[in-house]
Formats: structure tokens, C-alpha cells, sequence
């Protein structure tokens, strides 16, 4: 409906492009895209930096001050927000109405309206930005400008990206010169599309930027652009693509990887690495001495389904990946494998054997000869160089549920290890507790209900720590500790157990007690943790609690 109730409906079919209003910050394909408008007979109007760019061309170009009467003033921040502007895109032509007012102010038409909008996402993805550089490059007039053409769509035709350029003047030839319903209606979406999400961009860093303790404001406009299509869901038959943060943080992320090596990721590949990434991250932040004469130690790890199978910590890139992989060698076929270190030519080397398959490889960047290798004896593996693993302020993460989305803070809190509190049993040493810090880490990834077990290397003594077998994504707690005990076999003896929550009844500790294990930890907080205790007390068990939860869903 009109703005007095009159119906208007999609106005014709074809509109001639007579004028042309182009204000772009992006200038790529720019005098191209005008001197084929100009070609063509239409009037270019134009502002600032955007008449510069095509009076420099030899582009013939109407002044934006030249339709308003008015000059551009504030540092161009007003040129544009005038009823001579507006007037020419917002008339609804075939309402006489409009028409007369049109005719009353003087106010010609306006058919096209080509705008990109102040880069404020990449001015805030730099390194250093200020508050007030960032402020500045909040575009007023473009969107106002974007936001008036797609609503009068029916006339007029919106250009908000040079990606749009072929499409448009391939839909002028055609129709000679005019613009064809189905363009506009197509534009006038995208349009919107754009503007709401460089305005939730804008909500959002505004958001962090507050501060104070208003984690979660009264109504959140999460921006999300495309990146890829991908070949398909979770399975086949679902169709899928991935999006990238309209506002990214400056951490590592999958999304924003450069692919060196492999095919296309899929949408597991994506999911799972983003899983591999973030523990190989935590893995960092685990207290873990090794002997004097080692440089720093390496975290590594294998995520299948999004749940780690291995993860070790070792001196080397080589020793971790190694170890990783035998955490669970059957479930690592087929997995994404995960580093906190540069992965270079030995680590590269072990993954060449014949025992090894990977869907993807991460890390923070890969040596030549790492590459080479890998290359070489992979057509298809996908290598992740993701940069630099700092950990930036905690994000928070989403997930839709049937009429709204679920926020919260991510989970990454690792309690101390030499805070944890001594229940029963031998008193721990403290490579005893090193191990129990890193399995918190490891724990912490696996879904719900879940149970790690794990300890120094078998083969590499005190220097590697690893996973020997987990149990995760159990109704219950007991069926965990099985499988958690099944996978880690004879390893298990003399080993540390780590339990995502409390145990609500002393039968899984008693499971995990017959397979060996030397150590339980465990947040706390059951009503019946005295039996756990007592029950370790008797076994001569160690029982340290946490006072941390780790479920994860």
C-alpha cells in the first residue's frame, strides 16, 4: 500500500535508465560500469571522491551540489540527505500525487542509484583501529540513499556492489537501456540484505566497544556474510553453505584459513576443524614442564565428529602429532588433525606413513618442507594455515533453536591444576596434576556426558603427556566410564580420569577404580560425593575435585 493506502503495485515491467546517481567507496569496476552507463545516454550524478575518480577518466558528471543547491559540508559527512535526492528516488511515479509534488519542487527522477558504503568492517578488522576511525567510517547518507531505491524498486534499480556491474548492464542491453522488474526486485534484496547486515556490524562492535558488565544487550542483529557454497550439509541430501562474520574478531578461525593445499571444505570439515582448532588453542594455555634442555611444548590433537579421539603434549610437533594419532588410531582414519606450532618437515613426515588419513590438517602455518611432502602424498588433504593462535576476549557463541537462539559466553575456562582440591587417596604429585590440567582441556571438548583417561606417553615417559581413550556423548555417566575404560585398555592402569561433572552415584568411579586408573578428578558438587571419596579412600585412589563443569552440548 501507498503512504495514504493507495495500492501502487510493482510498477512496469521495464524502466528506462535516464539518470544514474553513483557514490561508491569501492571504486574496482567503476569507470567501466559508468562509461557504459554514459554510453547508453544517461546522466551521471555524482559526489566527492567518486566525480573525482570519473572526471579524471573524462566521464562527463553532474555535481551532487548541482542537483541540490546545496554544497557538501561536515567533511562530506551531509551531501547527499536532501529532499532533492530522496524526492527523485522515493516518488512513486504513477501516483499523482507524487507526480505533482515532483513537478511543485522541481525534482527529476532518479532510475539508478550505485552505492557501496564506507568500508566500516575492514576498517575495524585492522590491527590498531581507533575508536574514532572506526565512528567515522559509519556511513549515513549511503544507506539512507540504498534503503529509499530498494523501497521504490518498483522504479528504480540499487547497485550496492561491483560484483553486481555485468549483471545490471547485461539486463540494460537486453531491454535496451531499460531496467527489467525482475533485476530490481532481485537488487532491491540483496539491497536490504546488505544494509542490515553493515548495521548489525555496526550494533555489534559498538556492543564490545560498551563495556561495563552488559554481556548480553536487550536485542542483538547478528551479520553473518557469505563466503562459499559448499557441496552439502551434514549429509547429502542438506543443502548447506558457510558464512563469515560481518564484524570478525582478530583471532584465528577456520573462516578465515588460507587454504594452501586440497579440495573444497565440506560442511563436516568446517565443523570439525573448528573443533580441532580451539582444543589445540586450549592446549597452549595447559601448565606442562618438560625436561630442562626442550624447547616450549607442543600441543596436537584428532577430532572426529567434533570430539577429540587423541591429543597429546610433546617437545616436538612430530612427537604430539604422533601421539595424538595413537590416542585412538582406528577413529583418527578420516579425521582433522589440529596444531599450536608452526608443522614442519618431520611432523610431515609422520603423517605421510601408510597408517594416516586425513580430511584436514591445522596449524598455525606450515614449513616448506611440510608442505612439499604433504603434497605430495596428498591429492585431496586440506591444509589450514590459520596464523597466529593469541587468545583474544572470550566470544560468545549461538545456536538457533525453533523460535530463537541460545547466547552464552564460549566455555573457555580451565581451572588451576595446583588448585584443585585433595578428597582422597595419596596426596598427587605434581606431574600427576599436570596430567589432570591437560585432561580438563581435552574433557572440555568432548560432548556430554564424557570421561578421558589419560597420562604420561608410554613410550616417551615424562616428556609427552596424552590421551589413552574417552568416553563421550553418553545419556549416562556409568556408560561413559566403559567406553572410556574400553578404548584406553591396559594404559589405563595407573592412569588419570577426568569427568566433565560431578558423579551422581559412585558406580562409574567404581568402573573406572577396576580398570587400574590411579586418579579421578571431577568437579564436585553431588550429593553423594562422600561415597566417591570414601569409595577412593578405600582403593587407595586419588580424588581431586575442580569445582568446574564442563558440559558441552
Amino acid at each position: 500500500m501507498g503512504a495514504h493506502g493507495q495500492a501502487h503495485g510493482d510498477g512496469p515491467d521495464l524502466v528506462p535508465i535516464t539518470r544514474a546517481l553513483i557514490s561508491v567507496s569501492d571504486k574496482a569496476g567503476l569507470v567501466p560500469f559508468a562509461r557504459a552507463l554514459s554510453d547508453m545516454g544517461v546522466e551521471i550524478i555524482s559526489t566527492g571522491g567518486t566525480a573525482a575518480a570519473l572526471l579524471r577518466e573524462g566521464l562527463k558528471v553532474t555535481p551532487i551540489e548541482r542537483v541540490t543547491g546545496f554544497p557538501e559540508i561536515m567533511d562530506g559527512r551531509v551531501k547527499t540527505l536532501h529532499p532533492k535526492v530522496h524526492g527523485g528516488l522515493l516518488g512513486v511515479r504513477d501516483n499523482p500525487a507524487h507526480a505533482a509534488a515532483m513537478t511543485t519542487h522541481a525534482i527529476d527522477p532518479i532510475d539508478l542509484v550505485c552505492v557501496n558504503l564506507y568500508p566500516f568492517e575492514a576498517t575495524i578488522a585492522r590491527e590498531g583501529v581507533t575508536r574514532a576511525e572506526a565512528i567515522e567510517q559509519i556511513d549515513i547518507g549511503g544507506p539512507s540513499m540504498v534503503r529509499s531505491a530498494a523501497k521504490n524498486h518498483a522504479y528504480v534499480a540499487v547497485v550496492t556492489s561491483p560484483d553486481e556491474y555485468a549483471r545490471v548492464l547485461g539486463d540494460l542491453n537486453v531491454n535496451g537501456g531499460k531496467s527489467s522488474r525482475a533485476l530490481r526486485r532481485s537488487l532491491a534484496a540483496g539491497a536490504f540484505a546488505a544494509t542490515a547486515r553493515y548495521d548489525a556490524a555496526i550494533a555489534a562492535y559498538l556492543a564490545r566497544e560498551r563495556g561495563g558488565d552488559e554481556k548480553f544487550p536487550g536485542a542483538i542483529a547478528p551479520a553473518f556474510v557469505k563466503h562459499a557454497d559448499l557441496r552439502y550439509g551434514e549429509n547429502p541430501h542438506q543443502a548447506a553453505a558457510v558464512y563469515r562474520d560481518a564484524a570478525p574478531g582478530r583471532e584465528a578461525s577456520i573462516i578465515g584459513s588460507r587454504q594452501l593445499h586440497g579440495k573444497e571444505l565440506s560442511f563436516n570439515n568446517v565443523n570439525d576443524a573448528a573443533a580441532a582448532l580451539e582444543l589445540a588453542r586450549a592446549l597452549r594455555r595447559v601448565r606442562f614442564t618438560l625436561p630442562p634442555g626442550y624447547a616450549p611444548p607442543v600441543g596436537a590433537c584428532v577430532v572426529k565428529h567434533t570430539n577429540p579421539c587423541g591429543a597429546a603434549i610433546a617437545p616436538t610437533v612430530a612427537d604430539a602429532v604422533d601421539e595424538a594419532i595413537l590416542g585412538d588410531p582406528v577413529a583418527a582414519y578420516g579425521g582433522v588433525l589440529a596444531v599450536n606450532a608452526e608443522l614442519d618437515g618431520p611432523a610431515a613426515s609422520r603423517l605421510c606413513r601408510g597408517d594416516v588419513f586425513l580430511e584436514v590438517i591445522v596449524a598455525p602455518s606450515f614449513s616448506d618442507a611440510a608442505l612439499e611432502q604433504l603434497r605430495t602424498r596428498w591429492a585431496n588433504v586440506r591444509l589450514l594455515a590459520v596464523g597466529e593462535l593469541g587468545d583474544g576476549p572470550t566470544p560468545m557463541e549461538s545456536k538457533f533453536v525453533p523460535g530463537g537462539l541460545l547466547v552464552q559466553e564460549s566455555d573457555r575456562a580451565l581451572a588451576r591444576a595446583e588448585e584443585f582440591a585433595h578428597r582422597a587417596g595419596p596426596p598427587p604429585t605434581d606431574a600427576t596434576l599436570q596430567v589432570a590440567g591437560f585432561l580438563e582441556a581435552v574433557c572440555r571438548a568432548l560432548t556430554s556426558n564424557a570421561i578421558v583417561i589419560g597420562g604420561v606417553s608410554p613410550d616417551r615417559g615424562a616428556s609427552c603427556v596424552r590421551m589413552f581413550g574417552a568416553g563421550a556423548g553418553q545419556m549416562d555417566r556409568v556408560n561413559a566410564c566403559r567406553i572410556a575404560r574400553r578404548k584406553a585398555g591396559k594404559l589405563a592402569k595407573g592412569a588419570v580420569a577426568f569427568s566433565d561433572a560431578f558423579f551422581p552415584f559412585s558406580d562409574g568411579p567404581s568402573k573406572l577404580i577396576r580398570a587400574g586408573v590411579a586418579t579421578i578428578v571431577h568437579p564436585g558438587g553431588s550429593k553423594r560425593d562422600q561415597e566417591s571419596f570414601d569409595l577412593c579412600q578405600q582403593a587407595g585412589v586419588t580424588c581431586l575435585t575442580t569445582g568446574m563443569r564442563h558440559f558441552r552440548h
